[in-house]
């Protein structure tokens, strides 16, 4: 490899972890904004969204740049093109942990209703989910991505608890209803967050392997 691809994939390499690091602390943060009733954290969380639009569109320039200089082939090019997905995935993760944040804001605002304890075990697998992907990405590590994959099926299962409870919830006391729908929203969005984070481990398996899994489940079997 030339010497100067070989720096440029590096500086790539530490610019996407500064990201993935931007987004998971955002997750934790608004997590325990949601969980502790802390509307000045999730505060910050919505003020740092910028932070992560901002490298995000640095990431995009650099594997432009670097697609332009170099033409890599082979891994190199499937790395920078799972970079460019991973990018847009941590972004978008970004957007959804402002938005539960907007969420945690207005419940602590008002008098508390009770949540499922699954939500609780929801939004842990979530920010495991989201340190996994990062970590199978860093490490180049294939099995740690097909074990994310595994983990979207609890959190949807999840997710449909908190629906029903909360469905439940809203006939029983009608005056809940709004609050209900402002949680029932932060578990959609946390929802939303492990299929980013899904996305992450799938496009890791592309790189390292070459092979497509999303819209199929071939890769929790397969190996």
């Amino acid at each position: 490899m030339p010497r100067h691809l070989e720096r440029d994939l590096e500086r790539l390499r530490k610019e996407i972890l500064e990201v993935g690091s931007l987004v998971e602390e955002a997750i934790d943060k608004v997590i325990k904004a949601l969980m502790e009733r802390r509307p000045e954290i999730a505060r910050d969380v919505i003020d740092g969204d910028e932070a992560i639009d901002a490298k995000e569109v640095d990431v995009e320039e650099h594997c432009l740049k670097i697609l332009a200089l170099h033409q890599p082939v082979a891994i190199d090019l499937r790395f920078i093109v799972a970079v460019m997905k991973v990018n847009n995935d941590l972004e978008r993760m970004g957007d959804l942990a402002a938005n539960i944040a907007e969420r945690a804001v207005y419940l602590a605002a008002h008098d508390a209703i009770r949540l499922p304890d699954t939500f609780q075990d929801m939004a842990a697998t979530v920010r495991t989910m989201v340190r996994q992907s990062l970590d199978a990405l860093v490490n180049m590590d294939v099995k740690l991505a097909r074990g994310v994959l595994r983990r979207d099926d609890e959190v949807d299962a999840a997710n449909r608890e908190m629906f029903e409870a909360l469905q439940q919830l809203m006939h029983d006391d009608p005056a809940s209803i709004e609050r209900a729908v402002q949680a029932l929203s932060s578990s959609r969005n946390l929802e939303r967050t492990a299929d980013l984070a899904t996305n992450v481990a799938e496009d890791v398996i592309f790189m390292i392997d070459g092979e497509v899994i999303r819209h199929s489940r071939r890769g929790l079997t397969e190996h």
